[in-house]
């Protein structure tokens, strides 16, 4: 299934501290599985690792009747995909999608990476986008 090999992929800075320094830092992680938890390793700027697992994200089930336009996300991430794909990104996009997943990266120095996947359909990776947060305040946008 998709990712069920493994990727390199680009993490590039677009707000917080790294995103100001040049020439900008660009971090490099590998990923394995999507659909079903797999790894994720990241490397720093500065050389730290992060490791991490991947766990798919369950589709939210809206009970019949319900108003959908006042449902709500508890998702603290969602404001991270509205800053790197535009406003009501997450709501239009991400919530409900089929293939959506988050892992936490903790590294051997105290830096924390929390990552989302999500797929617009297929198995391409072309149909993936993605975005991470670290605990220094950097935001990144993922390209595979």
């Amino acid at each position: 299934m998709m990712l069920s090999c493994s990727h390199t992929v680009r993490l590039y800075p677009v707000q917080g501290p790294l995103s100001v320094q040049k020439p900008l830092p660009v971090l490099v992680a590998k990923i394995t599985g999507f659909s079903s938890p797999k790894n994720i390793s990241a490397i720093l700027s500065d050389g730290e690792v992060c490791k991490g697992v991947w766990n798919l994200v369950p589709q939210a089930k809206i009970k019949k009747g319900v108003n959908t336009t006042i449902a709500t996300t508890t998702n603290e991430m969602s404001s991270i995909w509205d800053t790197v794909y535009g406003p009501e990104f997450y709501v239009s996009h991400i919530l409900g999608a089929r293939y959506y997943a988050r892992a936490v990266a903790s590294g051997n120095r105290g830096t924390v990476l929390n990552v989302e996947l999500y797929s617009s359909g297929g198995e391409s990776v072309d149909a993936i986008k993605g975005i991470a947060k670290d605990n220094q305040g950097n935001i990144y946008k993922l390209v595979f």
